[in-house]
């Protein structure tokens, strides 16, 4: 019960901020974007492409397919800026600020006061993609109404799949929208690592996209795409298999274990440099 008192008390704390709201009102103002060049500038070019490849016009142009562009085609190069952001301050902002100090003062572990920030920026993160889902869902009905099923199409990873029923096609894109906010817990991870060090927070949240970025460059070169295993963006990208008719369990285990490890990997090595820190001089 104690946990959770203060694990409210973290996250209140972190809404208190308002950098915190910057990811919330920027995906509205994209989505509302996105389906606006969707229903004026891009239905007929949708129409043709349904056409020339035997497709419904109705899956292609729904409210499904639609949250799926919406999450799919921004989570990964918007979102990740906002997780880094808030990430990034969790820990280097209250140092800077010299609220550890103070915290620190009283008779409570650093490993509890780490453990309970990163329970704090993981709900966060995961809650925000599942906050862009419905709301790209919600203007997407808006713009769309509510026919059609689910069309998802992503060539890299070699999938294509077709939902006409739209309750299963409403359930596995809402699975996916779980599995993806479980990745982008790396990018906070990443954050909340360069965070416990002894840097500012600005310089914690551009170390973290630095990484990812880079990492996501290096999958994306031609010479080394028989190698996009070893690199975590991939990995991360595994959330669309959820979405594939017949799910590879095996391989969404097996990467999901990898980002798992990851992300408890990056915690320990921030507490062991948080745990080493000097906050009294």
């Amino acid at each position: 019960m104690m946990f959770l008192r203060q694990l409210r008390g973290e996250l209140r704390k972190l809404f208190a901020r308002k950098r915190t709201y910057i990811g919330y009102v920027v995906f509205l103002v994209f989505e509302a974007l996105l389906l606006s060049l969707w229903v004026y500038v891009g239905r007929e070019q949708f129409e043709d492409l349904a056409k020339r490849n035997f497709i419904p016009v109705e899956l292609l142009s729904s409210s499904l397919t639609a949250t799926y562009w919406i999450m799919g085609f921004s989570m990964f190069l918007l979102g990740s800026i906002y997780f880094a952001l808030v990430a990034g301050d969790i820990v280097a902002k209250e140092t800077e600020d010299g609220n550890l100090r103070m915290v620190l003062s009283r008779p409570v572990s650093r490993l509890r006061i780490l453990v309970l920030k990163y329970c704090a920026v993981i709900i966060y993160t995961v809650t925000f993609v599942i906050f862009v889902g419905v709301t790209g869902y919600g203007m997407a009905l808006f713009a769309m109404g509510s026919e059609g099923g689910l069309f998802v199409w992503n060539p890299e990873m070699y999938i294509l799949a077709v939902y006409p029923d739209r309750d299963e096609a409403f359930q596995r894109l809402f699975i996916g929208a779980c599995f993806m906010g479980l990745s982008m817990c790396v990018v906070t991870s990443l954050g909340f690592f360069f965070s416990c060090l002894k840097i500012k927070p600005a310089a914690a949240s551009v170390m973290a996209l630095s990484v990812f970025f880079i990492d996501f460059v290096l999958q994306n070169i031609p010479f080394l795409s028989n190698h996009k295993d070893v690199f975590i963006t991939f990995r991360m990208a595994n959330w669309i298999y959820v979405l594939q008719e017949n799910i590879p369990w095996e391989r969404i285990v097996e990467s999901y274990s990898i980002l798992m490890g990851l992300c408890v990997s990056l915690f320990i090595l921030g507490w062991m440099v948080f745990q080493s820190r000097d906050f009294k001089t």
